[in-house]
């Protein structure tokens, strides 16, 4: 019915050494047995993401971006131990398989987990996928009931009780973006310093419900599947996860969430088909979340500017290593575009907001 997310060949520059990784994963998993070969993901902006393939068996394997990284970033032990306590509890985290410190197998640390296939939604619905507006409302509704089922789970019962500090988790990520934005900041990119200022002056009590989060939640990390696009059969990308306000989470999310009505420069950097008739509202998220999680709260508008804000941290990092010549992905050259539209986002929600 719909297109696969599939791979293709390796991009220049990010190329493995196969036979160490090959030696590696035939050591460390047991019964690998056929031809080994290896393809490139081409989505995504951080994390290098591969296929691997042996004779009938896919797997992927996840290794940091080449170039300059913020130093608690890209954490591939953190990944793993994330999915090593998920998996058994929460059918939606891949199966980790291997993990590797070695520097004689790669210059960095990796992890191989099991491959979800399935359709992964970018910018639009892929060609032959289309849902009617109470499908698309049901989908929007299962994506927020398993964020939901995810911030429930006991993270303490799974082994996850030192894998974040809930306890001042939100002025940590205010303070730590703000150093992180002003440490990759470019000259051509705006200072968000008015933002930045109302985050540090606007921060809510701690959560008294902290939660495992994953802190980049959005349909391109989310697999359906392939017979029934309505279900969300895998979560992937878990290298921000940890243990702090879900609130957050919710204001991560709602970062990406793109209105029908949002402005004309907002909708540019769209990257989800959060338009499309039937799709949620950002009001109808947070609504939605908040009647099945119970929490309360008299504005989302904190939430959703640092989401904004973190975002465009995110993205002007990867840019600054566009900028230094540290990557030669040239889809890094339109990223600094979408941090002035989201400093600008930003703004907006900060003068109509009340708090």
């Amino acid at each position: 019915m719909a297109i696969v997310d599939e791979p293709i060949e390796i991009r220049e520059g990010e190329e493995l050494n196969n036979r160490k990784v090959e030696e590696f994963l035939r050591d460390s998993i047991t019964g690998l047995e056929g031809e080994f070969l290896v393809k490139q993901f081409p989505g995504g902006f951080s994390n290098l993401t591969y296929l691997i393939k042996v004779g009938e068996k896919e797997m992927i394997l996840r290794r940091p971006p080449f170039g300059k990284k913020a130093k608690t970033a890209h954490d591939m032990s953190r990944e793993y131990k994330i999915l090593n306590a998920l998996h058994p509890v929460f059918q939606y985290a891949p199966k980790p398989l291997a993990y590797s410190v070695n520097p004689d197998v790669m210059e960095c640390p990796f992890y191989v987990m099991e491959r979800i296939p399935g359709i992964i939604l970018r910018k639009d619905f892929p060609e032959g996928m289309a849902l009617k507006p109470e499908e698309a409302d049901s989908l929007c509704k299962n994506f927020v009931r398993i964020m939901n089922q995810l911030h429930s789970i006991d993270y303490k019962k799974i082994g996850l009780d030192g894998y974040g500090k809930p306890e001042g988790y939100v002025k940590r990520q205010v303070e730590g973006w703000s150093s992180r934005y002003r440490d990759a900041k470019t000259d051509d990119a705006p200072d968000f310093e008015k933002v930045m200022e109302w985050l540090h002056e606007k921060m809510p009590d701690e959560s008294e419900l902290p939660g495992v989060i994953h802190n980049d939640y959005k349909f391109d990390n989310v697999v359906l599947n392939p017979d029934n696009p309505l279900e969300i059969v895998g979560i992937l990308d878990w290298e921000m996860s940890t243990i702090g306000d879900p609130l957050m989470d919710l204001g991560s999310s709602l970062a990406y969430w793109v209105d029908r009505k949002d402005s004309p420069e907002h909708q540019l950097i769209r990257v989800m088909p959060s338009t499309e008739e039937g799709m949620m509202t950002r009001k109808e998220l947070v609504e939605y979340y908040l009647k099945l999680s119970g929490r309360e709260i008299g504005t989302i508008d904190f939430y959703f500017c640092f989401g904004l804000f973190k975002l465009a941290g995110i993205a002007q990092q990867i840019y600054y290593r566009y900028y230094h010549g540290q990557t030669k992905d040239k889809r890094f050259a339109m990223l600094i575009g979408a941090v002035i539209i989201l400093e600008q986002t930003a703004i907006q929600v900060i003068e109509k907001s009340d708090l």
